[in-house]
């Protein structure tokens, strides 16, 4: 049965440079399914801009965008939406509300490239397993070439699996959804998580323990740019703490019994992977691998992220400065 509709979400905050580059891209992914193709079934899809910016600064971008994309051939409608709650949660879920009318909704990150024929990828997956959901791969690129260290900690390389594997969860950044069975589970994004990140392994995670399945499509291919501000030890080291914060947060989150038993354990497992990626990364140094010193320093940030995840503390990424503040 072919679907009823597709809305491609993304959301979007001060990027308006990027936010050009990528839309027409979304426009040929939405035309490119209209009348279906090998493997999967013809669909009308759209594309959602939801602006996170409390000024609503991309709404010009996007309607530039839109009229443009309702002269091409056929036509693709763009959407915006003006989220001005702060928090990455906030504005997933508003992309949820704003696809009511759609059966399937597919998500990207304003800071990536979808690959042509990213979408169709997507659905060749979901016909072929009945999947509930789908994923796929987000290669970086980097805009200025990054050092060795940053080239071996691996904090920006793409998740990989066989095509078709069954997978727990997922981030948003390249994600199919099946809204009926978002739906029917009931499943929104946690606001807990509107400033730490990790909402969308905990929806994913949510999804896929309420009986939901979660495929990975190798083809189903997005390029996640990589600014100079972000390729540098400090920052990945940053983001492999609260990426492991992230980790232990949402699996004691998601724990059916008490959470004191794996609270303990995954603060213990951070801890012996703190110290031995520590001890690991000095004797790297003495021996100047940098190479492995740097996946060691990685893992010693992930360890010590997983201690604090353990016990619920916030770390926010997306925290942003009050109005008026200055600070």
């Amino acid at each position: 049965m072919a679907p009823s509709g597709l809305t491609i979400a993304m959301l979007t905050y001060r990027r308006n440079g990027y936010l050009a580059e990528v839309l027409p891209l979304l426009v040929r992914e939405a035309a490119s399914v209209r009348s279906g193709g090998e493997g999967y079934a013809p669909v009308a899809a759209r594309v959602l801009v939801v602006d996170n910016d409390p000024a609503a600064g991309a709404r010009q971008t996007v309607v530039q965008a839109a009229a443009q994309a309702r002269e091409a051939d056929p036509p693709v409608e763009v959407v915006y939406a003006h989220e001005p709650e702060p928090g990455i949660v906030a504005g997933r879920n508003r992309a949820l509300a704003e696809s009511a009318g759609s059966q399937l909704l597919a998500f990207i990150d304003d800071d990536e490239l979808p690959e042509e024929g990213w979408l169709a990828a997507l659905l060749r997956m979901r016909e072929a397993t009945g999947a509930d959901a789908v994923t796929g791969p987000t290669p970086p690129r980097f805009e200025q070439s990054p050092d060795q260290w940053v080239r071996a900690s691996g904090v920006f390389d793409s998740w990989s699996h066989p095509d078709g594997q069954v997978v727990g969860s997922a981030d948003t950044g390249n994600l199919l959804l099946d809204l009926g069975t978002v739906r029917r589970l009931g499943l929104s994004f946690d606001p807990r998580y509107g400033l730490t990140g990790g909402e969308d392994s905990l929806f994913t995670r949510q999804l896929t323990q309420g009986g939901g399945s979660l495929r990975f499509a190798a083809e189903a291919v997005v390029t996640k740019r990589v600014p100079p501000a972000r390729a540098n030890r400090r920052w990945a080291l940053q983001r492999a703490f609260r990426s492991g914060s992230s980790w232990a947060r949402v699996r004691v989150d998601t724990h059916p019994g008490s959470p004191l038993p794996l609270r303990l354990k995954f603060a213990l497992k951070g801890l012996v992977k703190a110290g031995l990626g520590g001890a690991l990364a000095a004797t790297s140094l003495l021996r100047r691998d940098l190479p492995a010193r740097a996946r060691h320093e990685v893992d010693g940030a992930g360890g010590l992220g997983m201690v604090v995840g353990a016990f619920g503390a916030d770390v926010r990424e997306y925290s942003r400065k009050k109005p008026g503040s200055g600070s």
